[in-house]
């Protein structure tokens, strides 16, 4: 069995309390030393409070939302975790006079000891500090033990601690852990008898989602789709049980259902950078090109002043900008082109004098040259940042070599594209969900750069070039291709259904092709169309309808 450390006594706790308002520190201060833990230190921001971190190994931290100027107590809480200072067997205690859905949903994410509001009342403090310190005290071996992942011992501690009576208001709490010691150790069979045990006497959420996950987690998807539809109409269940959809659904390779779910989970708890890059990865699988735009907004609007605070976060925005760019109409894409080149000038002027992004900026200043139609000179300009470093070799980060990858594709490079996105297959993980998706995408991206060397707009304008010479055909293949790249693109469904029309109405439809047109059809039915879209769908649609009905009638 596991060797576990000795436990300090309260006395020679440290604390440390985080707090903009000079009466919380007094309030608490006041609770813990009648508590009698003397070793309390203060911090009015986050930087005083990461710089005590660093000195001191904190037992009890008590951080609130609205640290002041520098940075909010999520953030803070979120660095404390990923740097260490924080861990499975330091109670944390969030304070917080906002109580917004957004805001504690990303709060219980991060998995607080407890959650306070503000204002304290100063006897309910004092209350609540020695029902923890009690808690803590008897928890620790419980919790020592599933931090270091020895789950198996971990339920055994858990087992022993339900006989004590003086723990029966944690009870559930200890159950919690036994439950996600079964699904860690993959006892998926013995979890779900669990945690239908536990349905007899508790209704809390994670009971619910606990069982959700263990039928999940076995396949058992009618069972689990009866549970998960229920637990999505409640409030407490909600949050987590799309997280548990999305990760099912990632792991049988259903990116697009997949995807839906994670949008739908990101609306709830915004903050979350992780849930908005999962956004952003999944929807470039699906070739959302507006929504991985969107994705990476929100990574840079809400990991400002957190620890995922880079200009790495403003570079994917200029990048999902230029791949959005594309797929719109040419006053659409001018004009977010050119927010884009403004982007990049400030990001030169904050960074590019110390030549920390200066590669990065120079293919993404290539990528805009194409944008703008100057293809010829795009490939000068990579060829000139390119003679020293070929043959074409993949470097450490995922970004920069798609990128790379991109810049190549445009100018017409398609070998050394090829052969990069080839090498970056190597550098992939699959066992995250983060791997299974990029690694799905790399696969999808190499295929349909093989195929297709153009981006929609460019296949767009070829195929209205083949329709003016009335060649339907190659102009219907053409089209084809550009709403492979971009599937929700409305323009290039209209301008599909126009030479459907014209098609269905010389020479009939196959199989395919009707079935193509329906499709377009039903979509363009339930979407936003300009005036003219909206005209002109309705024109194309009729005149394939009528052609159907009299290829039916043999007319």
């Amino acid at each position: 069995m596991i060797e576990i450390p000795d436990q300090k006594p309260w006395n020679e706790l440290n604390v440390l309390i985080i707090d903009g308002q000079a009466l919380v520190h007094t309030v608490v201060k006041a609770a813990l030393i009648d508590a009698g833990i003397k070793k309390i230190q203060s911090a009015h921001n986050a930087y005083t409070a990461l710089r005590l971190c660093n000195a001191t190994k904190f037992d009890m931290v008590l951080i609130a939302f609205d640290v002041k100027s520098d940075k909010d107590g999520f953030n803070l809480l979120e660095e404390m975790k990923f740097k260490g200072h924080i861990k499975k067997t330091t109670c944390v205690i969030f304070l917080s006079a906002d109580t917004s859905e957004g805001l504690v949903n990303c709060v219980v994410e991060m998995e607080p000891t407890d959650f306070w509001v503000k204002p304290l009342d100063q006897s309910k403090v004092e209350h609540r500090i020695q029902q923890l310190l009690m808690i803590e005290q008897k928890l620790y071996a419980l919790r020592y033990c599933f931090e270091q992942e020895e789950y198996a011992t971990a339920i055994y501690y858990a087992e022993r601690q339900l006989k004590d009576e003086t723990l029966v208001l944690y009870h559930p709490h200890i159950n919690r852990l036994i439950g996600r010691s079964l699904i860690n150790l993959r006892e998926y069979k013995e979890a779900q008898r669990f945690y239908n045990k536990l349905l007899a006497t508790y209704d809390y959420a994670w009971v619910h989602v606990g069982l959700a996950n263990s039928l999940l987690k076995q396949d058992m998807i009618t069972e689990a789709s009866e549970l998960t539809d229920k637990l999505l109409e409640r409030e407490d269940t909600k949050f987590a049980t799309y997280d548990l959809l999305a990760e099912y659904y990632i792991g049988k390779e259903d990116f697009q259902m997949g995807y839906q779910i994670i949008q739908e989970a990101t609306k709830l708890a915004p903050r979350s950078i992780e849930r908005n890059k999962n956004s952003w990865n999944l929807a470039r699988l699906n070739h959302d090109r507006l929504g991985q735009y969107v994705a990476t907004r929100n990574m840079l609007k809400y990991a400002k002043n957190s620890i995922h605070d880079t200009p790495l976060l403003q570079l994917n925005v200029i990048r999902s900008a230029i791949d959005l760019a594309p797929t719109l109409s040419n006053p659409e894409a001018n004009k977010l082109i050119a927010r884009t080149e403004r982007n990049i000038k400030e990001l030169k002027s904050d960074f590019g004098a110390a030549n920390e992004l200066g590669e990065q900026i120079s293919i993404i200043e290539i990528r805009i040259m194409n944008s703008r139609q100057n293809k010829r000179e795009a490939e000068k300009a990579l060829h000139r940042h390119f003679q020293k470093s070929l043959p074409v070799k993949a470097q450490k980060y995922f970004e920069d070599n798609l990128d790379k990858v991109k810049a190549y594709h445009e100018v017409g490079m398609w070998e050394q594209s090829m052969l990069l996105l080839e090498q970056m297959k190597e550098f992939m993980s699959h066992d995250s969900f983060t791997g299974k998706v990029l690694t799905a995408y790399i696969d999808q991206e190499s295929r349909e750069r093989k195929d297709i060397r153009y981006n929609p707009r460019e296949i767009a304008e070829m195929a209205s070039s083949y329709y003016k010479n009335q060649r339907y055909q190659p102009a219907y293949n053409l089209l084809c291709q550009a709403t492979q790249l971009s599937p929700n693109n409305k323009s290039i469904m209209v301008s599909i259904l126009k030479v459907l029309a014209i098609i269905a109405e010389e020479e009939g439809l196959t199989e395919q092709e009707t079935e193509h047109a329906k499709g377009c059809i039903e979509t363009l039915e339930t979407s936003t169309l300009t005036e003219t879209q909206q005209s002109d769908f309705e024109e194309y649609k009729s005149r394939i309808s009528k052609a159907l009905t009299k290829a039916a009638l043999g007319i």
